[in-house]
């Protein structure tokens, strides 16, 4: 679990931070000439300054942290913690998987240069000699004794807990049996806030937002032959790391916490951000299984594919050349075959790269095309066949991905470990490893997908009637672009001039060239450009809409969501032709894709819920784009399909009344392809 939406702090001692400070003019009552905070009468604008500046005042030091060693030194913290009523708290383990590690120390902070660290679990090497084998050291309190005198505070809605990335230490004191209640996590507050903009990272944070420049993980654990686990690392020197994380947080949240209402992303991040971290935590923890003999057979015919689009570029080359060789390949496509578009990188060697051979694929030759499909069975094998049974976890005998929250300027989530987001959707490959993810015996897999959100929010915000009337009456939408644009009745559509149409709503979304168009569609440039500006001719709206948003977005350095997310672009107004077109794309889409991922972020923050009212016993295990996949009981699933719809379909609301209706399919099967 981890902190629920609901207010934006525990106890009445953050007040000032969570709510406007009364404005300076309104008499306070009581004659209020004695004020409780400093900062009482300033603007949230000014507050927000005086904070951050005050966050840099105090310079850190790490000889000031404490070592708690025995449970009635941790109980004088505890007292203390109750009394202030907020606390920054980070936990450390032995390894990057929190399904799997082992904790090894807790560091708590109530104040500047107020940080204590609980060693749990460092170990000290053996002597060698095999006499005396490497054990636990020594003057440590017991892990499970700790834990039993922290859990009613981690657990309390009452204390305001402050971390980083608190989905790690969720996932990790979940194998405790602890819950973490009412949670700020400065990594989604500076997300919120500056998307876009800057890293998210700790260790930047603390030198961009308080000049203060960190102990690294690296200069901790040394490298090299003195390189060890942080387990072996001296308490000492853990407890000068971890105090300072702690103690760096509660700066930083001090700093950044005002910033909220004075920038006006409160409600961002109270209702997209905060409430996922216990989503997302129960998800990974449930994980999923996979079929591996689906797996192993994928893997050996990916790599006979392989094999054959290796033999016909060695045929087409007229040599024998080493493919995953980028210079060899750049010798022979703008060398020995001349092929033009050339550009060479840094060290002098021509590039390669997906967009470099993209171009020339668009123009008919074979040769680039063959190294891409080589590079995309070889990518899948190494990706997924060959290594998704090296992610199944020894006691669940499943597989659990990680989803960061603050990965996209857009919001859209993304998984690693393994990256689950990027399997193929519409290759017969991508299907291929789909059908690998299986529903346990007496469960179904349920796949719930939005039906063309991004082109029924581009209806919405750029206020195109012809397309909203189609969403609002259930019409195809790509039959009637069509028919709009080359004159066809709907209900004689040929699927060709369909197929047409569709290439061109989705491209348009994208920012696509004549040239991608015409690629895509096997059609002279010419033909797609006049396609495009037809389209537009047709559809006024949405090249007012495009333009709008690339202006706004110049002016301003962001554009919005309907939900008031800010995507930053900051280099929009770049010198450089390319880069400047890029995030010109980007921006618009990103309201789109953006108010997208507002949408299924609210729809997963309902679900429990809604199901739970219901009594159904179905749990949400991954979420991918623009679909949700669960896992419901057999007998369950005729009950089940209809809630995940409608909680789904309902998610903008009410935050957003959109004019047109979001349209969710939900099918039940045994593998994840059969049900997408």
């Amino acid at each position: 679990g981890g902190g629920g939406g609901g207010g934006g702090g525990g106890g009445s001692q953050q007040r000032s931070d969570s709510e406007l400070p009364p404005s300076p003019t309104l008499p306070r009552k009581g004659g209020g000439s004695a004020q409780t905070s400093p900062h009482a009468e300033l603007t949230p604008q000014a507050l927000a300054a005086a904070r951050a500046e005050e966050a840099r005042q105090t310079p850190v030091d790490r000889s000031k942290y404490q070592v708690v060693r025995t449970r009635d030194e941790l109980n004088g913290w505890i007292g203390r913690i109750h009394d202030t009523g907020h606390f920054a708290f980070e936990a450390k383990a032995s390894s990057i998987d929190p399904m799997q590690a082992d904790l090894v120390g807790l560091a708590l902070a109530l104040g500047p240069n107020e940080a204590c660290y609980l060693p749990l679990g460092h170990r000290q090497s053996g002597d060698g000699s095999g006499l005396f084998a490497a054990g636990l050291a020594p003057d440590q309190i017991r892990a499970s004794d700790a834990l039993e005198a922290l859990k009613p505070l981690l657990q309390s809605p009452g204390l305001l807990k402050i971390g980083f990335n608190i989905k790690f230490s969720a996932v990790l004191l979940a194998q405790h049996g602890i819950s973490i209640e009412n949670a700020d996590d400065i990594q989604l507050m500076s997300y919120a806030l500056d998307a876009g903009r800057n890293s998210h990272g700790l260790e930047q944070l603390a030198e961009s937002r308080l000049g203060h420049k960190m102990l690294s993980f690296a200069e901790v654990i040394g490298s090299g032959k003195a390189k060890v686990g942080y387990d072996q690392v001296t308490i000492e020197r853990a407890t000068e790391y971890a105090g300072e994380t702690a103690d760096v947080l509660l700066r930083l949240w001090r700093a950044l916490k005002p910033r909220l209402p004075a920038e006006r992303m409160t409600t961002v991040y109270e209702t997209l951000e905060r409430p996922l971290i216990g989503v997302l935590a129960r998800m990974e923890r449930r994980g999923i299984s996979i079929d591996r003999a689906v797996l192993a057979k994928l893997s050996a015919d990916f790599a006979q594919t392989a094999a054959r689009i290796e033999a016909e570029i060695r045929e087409i080359a007229g040599e024998d050349i080493n493919i995953g060789s980028p210079k060899q390949l750049g010798d022979i496509l703008f060398g020995k075959m001349g092929l033009p578009g050339g550009s060479k990188t840094k060290t002098g060697a021509w590039s390669t790269s997906a967009q470099v051979l993209d171009e020339l694929a668009e123009q008919g030759h074979d040769f680039p095309r063959k190294i891409l499909d080589w590079r995309q069975v070889s990518k899948l094998r190494s990706t997924y066949t060959d290594a998704l049974p090296n992610y199944v976890h020894p006691q669940t005998q499943r597989v659990h991905t990680t989803y960061a929250l603050a990965a996209t300027t857009t919001g859209r989530l993304s998984s690693n470990e393994p990256n689950l987001q990027n399997i193929p959707v519409r290759t017969e490959d991508g299907r291929k490893i789909r059908r690998a993810f299986v529903a346990t015996p007496g469960h179904k897999l349920v796949s719930a997908d939005y039906s063309q959100i991004e082109l029924r929010l581009l209806s919405e915000v750029a206020e195109v009637p012809a397309l909203r009337t189609a969403f609002q009456e259930g019409i195809d939408i790509h039959a009637m672009t069509a028919s709009e644009m080359f004159g066809v009745p709907v209900k004689d559509m040929p699927g060709e001039v369909r197929r047409r149409a569709k290439a061109i709503n989705f491209g348009i979304i994208y920012g696509i060239s004549a040239f991608g168009l015409a690629n895509q569609l096997g059609i002279p440039r010419e033909e797609a450009g006049a396609y495009i500006k037809k389209y537009f001719e047709r559809f006024p709206g949405i090249r007012a809409y495009m333009d709008a948003t690339r202006d706004f977005c110049r002016e301003h350095g962001y554009v919005e969501t309907l939900f008031g997310r800010k995507c930053h672009y900051p280099d929009i107004k770049a010198s450089n032709a390319s880069i400047r077109a890029f995030n010109e794309r980007a921006a618009i889409n990103a309201r789109l894709q953006g108010t997208a991922a507002d949408i299924i972020r609210r729809a997963m923050v309902r679900m429990e819920d809604a199901l739970a009212e219901k009594k159904l016993s179905a749990q949400m295990l991954l979420q991918v784009h623009d679909e949700l996949i669960f896992e419901v009981p057999d007998d369950e699933v005729a009950a089940t399909l209809p809630v995940v719809q409608h909680v789904m379909q309902d998610a903008p609301f009410p935050a957003v009344i959109l004019h047109v209706p979001l349209q969710v399919d939900a099918r039940a099967a045994n593998n994840w392809d059969e049900a997408h």
